[in-house]
């Protein structure tokens, strides 16, 4: 005989709390939060290489939230603009507006919202540098990556990521006040970064781009030369790492170099894979690309958070 356990009125979940939910978590999508926590990733170790220690909690905590509502601003406005796209593609149909969860108008709203809230956050609680640069990094981004460069060039990813390298600097400048080399050298580590790891993705979803009419590389280009590509940015990528190593500690200096030989063998790897016409496996790389990337601002966290002497030139 089988029984029926009753729900208490008040705890059973009614449809109109599952329907806030669900619109809750559609809004909370537009900011396309995994992309954000591999941005602030990188926030956090430019704030503790700036100050060359442990900043202030507070200073950290504020350029986060501030950071978050950024980057919140450009995701869902670039969701407004590509929802066309974002729809045809196997891999970003589900996003919200693509599946019709959130009004187009709402979805603008919120993103410009994001945006002004952004501003004022970072400009009470860190400086005018750094909240300035924030929205410079929404407008890039929409403007000139989404609305102009992805639908145009081949070489979209290459320009239009340098609004993905901003957070490096946005922290340095909420510590400091000002734009030191070593931000600089941080924004071209993940600026040399994003062509191999979104190259890799490209590669995979290949048929899914070219059905969107958006010209990413691997659409328009060879296997070989894609692959080719990967190889050569890999390289500037951790060779471009090391200028960091006069601004370090021993730490960080011997963990880049272990893993950015790490990467380059599984990018030599996927290269020699599609040049024999062997099954290549770009994911493999795409998902490594988002290990390395953390593995090397964490330990550049470490290394500044102990406060080491800096290294020099060991040359």
């Amino acid at each position: 005989m089988s029984s029926v356990i009753p729900v208490p009125a008040d705890t059973a979940e009614t449809p109109a709390r599952r329907s806030a939910r669900a619109v809750v978590g559609a809004y909370v999508a537009l900011t396309k939060p995994r992309i954000i926590e591999l941005l602030l990733v990188t926030t956090v170790p430019a704030m503790l290489l700036a100050a060359r220690g442990i900043p202030s909690p507070w200073l950290v905590l504020n350029t986060l939230v501030g950071g978050t509502m950024a980057a919140g601003s450009a995701n869902a406005l670039n969701c407004v603009v590509d929802a066309d796209i974002d729809a045809v593609m196997k891999r970003t149909k589900s996003r919200p507006l693509a599946r019709h969860a959130v009004p187009t108008r709402n979805a603008l709203v919120f993103g410009l919202v994001l945006g002004v809230l952004s501003f004022g956050w970072l400009y009470a609680t860190t400086n005018l540098l750094a909240a300035a640069m924030a929205v410079g990094a929404i407008l890039f981004y929409v403007l000139v990556y989404t609305m102009v460069l992805k639908r145009r060039t081949s070489q979209n990813i290459v320009w239009g990521g340098a609004a993905g390298c901003m957070p490096v600097v946005i922290g340095w400048s909420a510590v400091t006040g000002d734009v030191g080399w070593p931000a600089l050298v941080m924004f071209g580590v993940i600026f040399f970064w994003t062509p191999p790891h979104f190259w890799a993705l490209a590669m995979k979803f290949r048929d899914d781009y070219a059905a969107a009419g958006v010209p990413m590389l691997p659409v328009v280009a060879t296997p070989q030369h894609v692959a080719k590509q990967i190889v050569i940015y890999s390289w500037v990528m951790v060779l471009w790492t090391l200028l960091l190593v006069p601004a370090t500690g021993w730490v960080f200096a011997a963990f880049s170099i272990l893993a950015g030989a790490w990467f380059l063998v599984y990018a030599h790897k996927l290269e020699s894979a599609v040049r024999r016409g062997e099954p290549a496996k770009p994911m493999k790389l795409f998902h490594l690309s988002n290990t390395y990337l953390t593995a090397v601002f964490v330990a550049l966290a470490v290394d500044s958070a102990l406060g080491l002497p800096v290294t020099g030139w060991p040359f």
